[in-house]
């Protein structure tokens, strides 16, 4: 995915509901201009698919930048054309609001599947079949 687009692109897990809403939520309320492609359908590199199952990716426009989980919507709010967004991407950069806001996207990514929306196929870590 390293050519230039005419906005930064979102990349999500296409399989998740809950992560599919949450991504044209973004491009609704945050930044228009985003576009938004499942990591299933994307020219990732396969590091960067892997990446992707764990965490929502956020490459700039010019196709040389890519920030994953909190980064990533921390840099898409600093990105937002919308007020306020900017100054929240701002503060999401900073420490302690950083770590705070990374210790809560760790544990809604880990629960998506009990978010609104996810099923049990958002889960990150399937249940082990008892022997």
């Amino acid at each position: 995915m390293a050519t230039r687009h005419s906005a930064p692109v979102l990349v999500f897990d296409g399989d998740c509901g809950f992560c599919t809403s949450s991504a044209r939520l973004a491009r609704r309320f945050v930044e228009p201009r985003l576009s938004t492609v499942p990591w299933q359908t994307s020219d990732l590199s396969a590091a960067a698919r892997s990446r992707a199952q764990e965490e929502v990716l956020l490459l700039d426009a010019a196709g040389r930048r890519l920030w994953g989980g909190i980064d990533a919507i921390a840099v898409l709010m600093l990105a937002s054309h919308r007020p306020l967004w900017p100054a929240a991407g701002w503060l999401l950069r900073r420490a302690p609001v950083r770590a705070l806001g990374a210790a809560a996207y760790r544990w809604v990514s880990h629960h998506r599947h009990l978010m609104p929306g996810g099923v049990p196929a958002c889960r990150l870590d399937p249940p082990r079949d008892e022997p």
